[in-house]
């Protein structure tokens, strides 16, 4: 069970340390890693305000495919080079959008998103997908969170065998 009474009285760094901390614990405690990308979603919503959806796209056949995530029901396939999350595919690089109104192509699958980051998930060079976060505020990731979840995701790409997902 998790406990997050302690991260209220917590600066963003300090929450986003607590969020990797949380996330190395699901790890370690849980071998199945459709769990345990699952349960990093909750793990993202419950420690990171300002949210209105987290989740992850699964790249197969070229085209993502909605995975595990935490919000409103989502678009269920985006192909690559498309929006935000196929242009992290595409070029292979997080894309941080301060407005995605202003994104060529943006593909709204909820129309309370302003802005939006997104890291591609890669392991062994291969792109096995995204992290995508949304939010209703426009400017709202800094550049201190797009580092934790870079961090974020590299552990996952170092504990999660991808081709089971």
């Amino acid at each position: 069970m998790f406990k997050l009474d302690a991260i209220k009285n917590m600066n963003q760094e300090e929450r986003l340390k607590y969020m990797l901390m949380l996330v190395k614990g699901q790890l370690s405690s849980e071998k199945d890693d459709l769990a345990n990308i699952s349960n990093v979603t909750g793990i993202i919503m419950a420690c990171i305000e300002g949210l209105n959806w987290a989740g992850f796209y699964i790249l197969r056949d070229d085209e993502l495919v909605l995975g595990p995530f935490q919000g409103l029901p989502a678009c269920n396939r985006i192909a690559v080079g498309k929006g935000v999350c196929g242009k992290a595919v595409e070029t292979r690089e997080m894309q941080l959008v301060p407005d995605v109104h202003l994104f060529p192509g943006h593909i709204a699958c909820d129309s309370a998103s302003n802005s939006e980051l997104v890291v591609p998930v890669i392991k062994d060079n291969k792109v096995y997908g995204v992290l995508d976060l949304d939010s209703p505020v426009k400017d709202r990731f800094t550049k201190v969170e797009e580092e934790y979840f870079i961090k974020l995701v590299e552990i996952l790409s170092q504990n999660i065998n991808w081709d089971n997902i």
